[in-house]
Order: C-alpha cells, then structure tokens, then sequence
C-alpha cells in the first residue's frame, strides 16, 4: 500500500478517477499492489464505502 497516496481524500479522488475511467476495483488493487479488503476498509474508515453497481466509493 506504500504506492498509495498517503492523504485518505488523494487516494478516494485516484480511485474513483480511475473507477470512473472504466476500471474494475480489482484491477485498480493489482496495479497498486493492495488487497480489495484493506483499500476498502481504509476508505471506510475515511468515511466512504464502496458501491459495486456504481463502481465508485460514496459516503456513508
């Protein structure tokens, strides 16, 4: 997870950027070398949760 951006908000911008562009989460993760299960939970503890039938993480 070193890759990411270390800012929670930096990171929901670039992941949903890039899940808006087309890509799968699980892609996203392989490119950054994290587990979909820990990416998850560190933008549910910024306050966001992911939505698969929109493909992007939203607030909760």
């Amino acid at each position: 997870m070193d890759k990411l951006p270390q800012d929670d908000f930096i990171l929901l911008s670039l992941v949903n950027t890039r899940l808006r562009d087309g890509q799968e989460l699980s892609d996203f993760c392989a490119d950054y070398c994290v587990g979909e299960d820990e990416l998850i939970a560190r933008l549910f503890g910024a306050g966001y949760a992911f939505d698969g039938e929109e493909n992007k993480f939203k607030g909760i």
